[in-house]
């Protein structure tokens, strides 16, 4: 049976800081440069877990301007201020250690994974 694609113009509106790319009958979210999006099995819904050191590690991903949520997309506050992004309730984050096109923390201590909308 052959694979069902997924027409473009139904993929939901995401925010700026966000790519979308559709490969087939998978939607895939990105940072503009391709880098993939993660979340952290330590998170709460609506709070990151991850700060300081695990910050510079795991980049999050930060909302910009006066961004407001969007579907289900919404905004967790970080320390300091920012706001970060959230899929789901899930706050996401790049891997500094990737590349664009790579997907290299997925899986690291069993707690990182790529976001699978």
């Amino acid at each position: 049976m052959a694979e069902k694609k997924i027409d473009p113009t139904m993929v939901p509106p995401t925010p700026a800081e966000v790519s979308v790319m559709v490969q087939g009958s998978t939607i895939v979210f990105q940072t503009d440069d391709a880098s993939a999006f993660y979340t952290y099995d330590k998170d709460t819904a609506g709070q990151s877990a991850c700060d300081a050191k695990c910050a510079e590690t795991w980049p999050p991903v930060v909302a910009h301007g006066e961004a407001k949520p969007l579907g289900p997309w919404t905004l967790v506050p970080r320390v300091g201020g920012a706001k970060q992004w959230a899929y789901k309730g899930k706050p996401i984050y790049t891997y500094a250690k990737d590349v664009p096109g790579e997907k290299k923390g997925d899986g690291i201590g069993g707690v990182w994974h790529v976001l699978k909308p």
